[in-house]
């Protein structure tokens, strides 16, 4: 059930700050760890989150609300399944280009809106699982890596590497997905972004303490190396601060299918970033790819109406 408009707006937003985070977060996980550049979104997007919890508060005074006990268990599980998403993605970018392994994670639009049903039991119109099966056929069709494949061909590229984590990665971003919307309705109250800022803070709060206290623990040299890196790292804790705001805000005001099914147009500005800051060049498969997705994101939206 949508419940504000600002859903809109919000996962438009989220999927331009996002495809330019992941863009600089890249370029640091050449020179970090797994794991330390898993980090870097949680230790420096912690200070931002705080800020905007304290200016929303700020500019809109008013009574906290009384969140439910289980509000920290679904922002502990939500945290964890990004935490093990992002990882695999990062991988996922080792195995091919930048564009390619987010392609594949983009499944998480189909996979959150399977889960979203099983779990939630959230349904959606006819014309947003038109929009969703659009939307996959664009990210198979950009996943090619812009070679001439037969069905047989795609079948055998499903089995490597760079596809077998960047659909893992789908399905547990899918999972925080659900997991973050459930957080924000145990929080209550009448304000939406209140309750998606106030997520945000306690979910990042406990991702820099589980995967910070793992690297402390287990790879104190990478720890130095990540403070070390605080000039680019800052602007990646400040581009993921924002643009988890902007997905909180959207789960917290629309059902989780239709947030990813509209967070796919990331696949744009994905491009984007991937062809002008990265230098990586755009094959015609993967234009064709663009325009099937964003068809699908057209065909969720007239759902909506």
């Amino acid at each position: 059930m949508i419940t504000s408009p600002i859903w809109l707006p919000a996962t438009l937003l989220a999927g331009a700050t996002q495809a330019w985070r992941t863009a600089i977060q890249r370029r640091v996980s050449h020179s970090l760890s797994l794991n330390a550049a898993g980090l870097v979104r949680y230790l420096y997007g912690l200070p931002f989150a705080l800020i905007l919890l304290g200016g929303y508060r700020l500019a809109f005074p008013g009574p906290l609300p009384s969140a439910d006990p289980l509000f920290l268990l679904f922002c502990l599980g939500g945290g964890l399944a990004q935490i093990i998403a992002t990882n695999l993605l990062i991988l996922a970018f080792a195995h091919r280009n930048f564009v390619v392994g987010t392609a594949y994670s983009k499944t998480e639009a189909v996979q959150g809106a399977i889960l979203s049903f099983l779990l939630m039991g959230e349904r959606l119109h006819p014309l947003a699982w038109a929009g969703i099966g659009c939307g996959v056929m664009g990210v198979m069709l950009l996943s090619t890596g812009g070679k001439r494949m037969g069905p047989a061909d795609f079948i055998k590229a499903l089995g490597q590497p760079a596809a077998l984590t960047g659909i893992a990665s789908g399905f547990f971003f899918a999972l925080t997905a659900v997991a973050i919307r459930r957080a924000t309705q145990e929080v209550g109250g009448s304000d939406p972004i209140l309750a998606a800022l106030i997520v945000l803070a306690v979910t990042v709060t406990l991702q820099t303490l589980m995967q910070g206290g793992y690297l402390l623990a287990r790879e104190p040299a990478e720890m130095r190396k990540l403070l070390s890196s605080w000039r680019v790292s800052g602007q990646v804790g400040l581009l993921s601060a924002l643009g988890s705001a902007c997905w909180f805000t959207g789960f917290a005001t629309a059902p989780v299918a239709m947030v990813r099914i509209v967070g796919q147009i990331e696949v744009a500005f994905t491009l984007g970033f991937g062809h002008f800051y990265l230098g990586e060049r755009m094959s015609r498969s993967e234009v064709m790819g663009l325009v099937l997705v964003v068809g699908g994101v057209m065909l969720a939206l007239a759902g909506t109406m």
